[in-house]
């Protein structure tokens, strides 16, 4: 062989060498194990994470042992008043519009919506970060189905505490009428009482004279007060509580300046930093806007202190 070949054959190998340091066979890997080391030096970028405007409220949620608090803080708080709202015979959760017949008389009890106010649905939040998704009744409904979701820190002790008393909690929630066997079986496996299957008021329940507006729950709270005196209620949004005629900043802060004083007495309100008609209100309750409208309206509701 001339000293050319010579020559070109050792350049190939030194070519064939350095391609296979920068390009190496993948290791196996064991579940568990950490990967074995290599010399071999990353040339591309791992995949960019699409930014998520719920990660942080969902993670406060679930990890942080402030939203505990806060929500121990709540229910406590009730327990301590209910023996108040009890003994005061024309105590009433209801506002006048939504008490259509005397409360006298009537057995007690108090409403509690269900979700993110009794029952923690984190986890079905924490997938839809994880897979870049939105809420869809579909993987709601299988959610649901699952009845996996845990307690709202100390409603439990809350819940059985009015029991012993003689309050009979009622559920009224947007989880659709459908939705009730699997809603009361999750309810009773994280230990709270239900009564019968006519404590659950979802969406679709028919309340002769009184036209539902979609998912508002007056028509719902006016049946409950047909035969119960509503001592307390419960949720994490404004209209858990009073019906939500203008779903903006302003209305929603009229209905504060009004009903203000209700909350810490009859209503009491769980925090849900997560999702709720508050969003809606920023951006003209108008969903069709493309997620950067969506979010740029957010950003300009921001108070910045200018």
């Amino acid at each position: 062989m001339n000293q050319r070949a010579l020559t070109l054959s050792a350049l190939a190998c030194a070519l064939a060498l350095a391609a296979c340091q920068r390009a190496p066979a993948p290791e196996p890997k064991t579940e568990g194990a950490a990967p074995a080391p290599t010399t071999a030096v990353a040339t591309s970028k791992p995949a960019a994470v699409a930014a998520d405007d719920n990660l942080n409220a969902v993670l406060w949620m679930q990890a942080s042992a402030e939203y505990q608090a806060a929500a121990t803080t709540v229910y406590r708080a009730a327990a301590d008043k209910l023996a108040v709202a009890l003994a005061q015979k024309n105590w009433d959760a209801l506002v006048p519009d939504e008490r259509g017949n005397a409360a006298t008389g009537l057995k007690p009890a108090v409403i509690m919506d269900v979700d993110e106010t009794v029952l923690d649905n984190s986890p079905y939040q924490a997938r839809l970060v994880r897979d870049g998704k939105a809420y869809d009744e579909v993987s709601w409904d299988a959610w649901v189905a699952e009845k996996k979701a845990k307690p709202v820190p100390g409603v439990v002790e809350f819940a059985k505490a009015a029991a012993a008393k003689g309050v009979t909690i009622l559920y009224l929630s947007n989880r659709a009428v459908h939705l009730k066997d699997a809603t009361i079986a999750n309810l009773k496996a994280v230990g709270m009482p239900v009564k019968d299957d006519s404590v659950f008021l979802g969406l679709g329940t028919v309340v002769d004279g009184c036209e539902q507006n979609g998912s508002e729950k007056n028509c719902r709270r006016q049946l409950a007060g047909q035969q119960y005196r509503v001592l307390m209620q419960f949720g994490d949004q404004l209209g858990d509580f009073v019906q939500v005629v203008a779903n903006t900043r302003e209305g929603r802060s009229q209905l504060l300046d009004e009903y203000g004083d209700w909350f810490g007495e009859r209503w009491w309100m769980l925090p849900n930093p997560s999702y709720g008609s508050w969003e809606p209100a920023t951006f003209n309750n108008d969903w069709s806007q493309s997620l950067e409208a969506r979010r740029e309206a957010k950003r300009a509701a921001l108070d910045v202190a200018p």
